[in-house]
């Protein structure tokens, strides 16, 4: 949560729940460890807004443990950044399932 300004929202992968507070942001990242996730960047876009302000966006690819069983994810996110007192820090991070089947 040390990531993410005061204010921040997060819409997270895996939980339906919208996080705006630093305790609901950890809470989800605490769940979402228990998942034991590793994943990799498929694809990544950067860009300067301003020079406070940054976005990147792309797609990536989790595999998560459920029932003991891994399982993929493919998911695409989007973070904004703003530079505040020296530090980069997130204001909005949006992560959600493909909607569309992985093509085979």
């Amino acid at each position: 949560a040390a990531l993410y300004a005061p204010g921040a929202v997060l819409l997270p992968t895996v939980s339906n729940k919208v996080r705006t507070t630093p305790e609901e942001i950890e809470d989800y990242f605490t769940q979402f460890l228990k998942l034991k996730p590793y994943g990799k960047i498929d694809k990544c876009n950067a860009r300067m807004l301003a020079p406070d302000t940054g976005i990147n966006s792309g797609v990536y690819t989790f595999t998560l443990t459920k029932e003991g069983q891994p399982v993929q994810v493919q998911a695409r996110f989007s973070f904004t950044y703003k530079k505040i007192d020296g530090q980069w820090l997130i204001i909005d991070h949006h992560s959600s399932g493909m909607p569309e089947p992985v093509a085979a």
